[in-house]
């Protein structure tokens, strides 16, 4: 579990108070990874605490991740630093935070990223890092994974070593967020929530977080009596308790089908965790339902066809990695879950999406 973490509008002024006692010496700086959206934007940057070397590394967060980013991240500070860092800080969404978190890592573990892309293999405890989301729904902020797409597949690297050591939840930084970017990782958390409800994997431990998230989600994205701060506050608690669910737990089909998405054409997490939840009535009727209708409610139209035009080859990558997460397909369906989904299987739904 996160250790430590800040919740309340305004609190990312608190930022420099929080970092000053993990300060190393005046030689090993702090890097805070920031989504470069705000590469421009004064009322977010003008904020960071910047002292001695301490040095923002703008990063892009159009595509997804990658082990090689990590890499490359990790060879810039390590070259352009007299000392190691006294810690990493990821401002962003998702794909920010799981770089924070990657980073970090990698700064004590030798190898390359893709080398730990797995369950418990990595050996020593990552720097001081802290994680501070502009967007709420992917559970970043909180899991004990960091989801990073390598040469062979997209699989996280999941650890008791990844967690964030501080975690800053200021709903004001969600204000300017986009209203698709906004609904579709709204959506993350929400079929979080399913498949971890749903899930063979759960336990009364990750019911409780789950359904608290759940319930938010259905107060944010149905009721009409909402303001914009009561939703920001709302989907903030709704993705952290999300995240703690499948912390305890375990996601499932959505999210399996989504990776090959993720993988082979590049789409982002929360649109392709949308895509394929969309054609899910088999496992989540539920679910699917009630998602249906937050879509309607808010005007989202999902792409179509992205599958259409796809090679059995490239229909079989997306199975392989699918496939490959067999964690997830466990929790969905129980330990016989081999059963059920056969690559022929899982090919009819990709080629509905």
């Amino acid at each position: 579990m996160v250790p430590r973490v800040i919740f309340g509008r305004g609190s990312f002024n608190q930022l420099s108070d929080i970092l000053a006692p993990k300060r190393l010496n005046i030689n090993a700086p702090f890097i805070f990874l920031v989504d470069d959206v705000f590469k421009s934007n004064s009322w977010l940057t003008s904020r960071i605490p910047l002292s001695y070397d301490d040095k923002i590394i703008y990063i892009s967060a159009a595509e997804e991740p990658k082990t090689s980013q990590v890499d490359d991240l990790v060879e810039e500070i390590i070259l352009s630093n007299k000392e190691r860092p006294s810690g990493i800080i990821g401002i962003g969404g998702g794909t920010l935070l799981d770089l924070a978190k990657a980073v970090s890592i990698m700064l004590t573990n030798e190898g390359e990223a893709k080398d730990y892309q797995g369950w418990d293999l990595v050996k020593n405890k990552a720097i001081y890092h802290v994680g501070i989301p502009t967007i709420s729904g992917t559970g970043a902020e909180v899991s004990r994974t960091t989801v990073l797409t390598g040469p062979t597949r997209k699989l996280g690297i999941n650890s008791d070593y990844t967690p964030f050591d501080q975690v800053v939840l200021d709903s004001e930084l969600l204000k300017d967020v986009p209203n698709d970017q906004w609904f579709y990782t709204g959506m993350d958390c929400f079929i979080h929530c399913v498949e971890s409800l749903q899930g063979t994997y759960i336990n009364t431990f990750s019911q409780s977080y789950g359904e608290m998230a759940l319930s938010l989600c259905k107060e944010v994205f149905l009721e009409d009596n909402l303001t914009s701060k009561e939703s920001q506050e709302k989907l903030m608690m709704a993705s952290w308790h999300g995240g703690m669910s499948i912390v305890y737990s375990q996601v499932g089909v959505a999210h399996a089908m989504s990776y090959g998405l993720s993988y082979l054409l590049g789409t982002k997490h929360g649109i392709g965790n949308c895509i394929v939840f969309d054609h899910l009535e088999e496992f989540y009727p539920e679910g699917v339902k009630l998602f249906k209708q937050m879509k309607s409610k808010h005007n989202v139209v999902l792409p179509q066809g992205i599958c259409s035009k796809l090679s059995d080859k490239e229909f079989d990558t997306m199975i392989d990695i699918a496939l490959d997460l067999e964690p997830l397909w466990e929790n969905a369906l129980g330990k016989n879950w081999k059963k059920t989904i056969t690559r022929k299987k899982l090919k009819s739904l990709y080629i509905k999406m």
